[in-house]
């Protein structure tokens, strides 16, 4: 678990941060980095998927992960993306060629540091290279219950965290894992993670409270837990 307070701070150069499962919810995301001062030139940015859903009208965020790909984001693919990439001509045929190219040739992990970034986890015991699209883009249960091997701390979305046992638009913590699909989708929240201060910016997406409650909260280990603690 991680002791959470609200406070003010001056954000370091070279941060890492980390967002996923925005599900259309593209003024959430320009607001959400605006108000963490993000820099391109100075920051990393990572995407981790999700970024419409089958609602057409969803679909304009990828021209903004795109722009942001464009100055040095990185952005992964996520089941939504895969899912509509599969949805033939009737859904994906509106989109550009040129778009579903670059949805097609999205990475499924990126790795850096002691972090490795992903949609959905990780089946346990098998090679990263061989992990399946499936297994990156869709695992649950599966990789949730058991701490990782191999020394990294993976970073997901894909489950909102109210699922796995954190308070309702909350992150999620445990040996190895940190989850950060705050249940935007479902009108929790949408927050982005600054791995290397240990702060989270996020905002409501509920219906009557569309992007707004904002919350910075640096995040302090207190105490690791894992499911079977809970």
């Amino acid at each position: 678990m991680f002791m959470m307070q609200f406070m003010q701070f001056k954000p370091t150069l070279s941060r890492l941060l980390v967002i996923s499962d925005i599900h259309g919810h593209e003024e959430g995301l320009a607001q959400l980095l605006h108000r963490a001062d993000y820099s391109p030139q100075t920051d990393k940015l990572i995407l981790l998927g999700d970024y419409v859903d089958t609602d057409p009208s969803t679909w304009r965020t990828l021209d903004t992960v795109v722009d942001l790909v464009s100055q040095g984001a990185v952005a992964l693919q996520g089941n939504a993306e895969r899912s509509l990439l599969a949805s033939g001509p009737d859904l994906a045929g509106r989109l550009s060629p040129h778009m579903l190219d670059w949805m097609e040739r999205l990475p499924l992990y990126w790795s850096v540091e002691t972090y490795l970034f992903v949609h959905a986890g990780i089946r346990h015991g098998v090679p990263l290279e061989r992990q399946t699209a499936e297994d990156l883009t869709e695992i649950r249960d599966d990789f949730w219950n058991r701490e990782p091997a191999g020394g990294q701390t993976v970073v997901f979305g894909h489950t909102p965290t109210f699922k796995l046992g954190s308070p309702p638009g909350e992150l999620w913590f445990a040996p190895g894992r940190i989850g950060i699909d705050c249940g935007a989708k479902h009108g929790k929240r949408l927050a982005l993670l600054d791995l290397r201060d240990g702060v989270s910016y996020s905002c409501s997406t509920n219906p009557e409270r569309m992007y707004t409650d904002w919350r910075v909260e640096r995040m302090k280990m207190h105490r690791s837990a894992s499911l079977s603690d809970r």
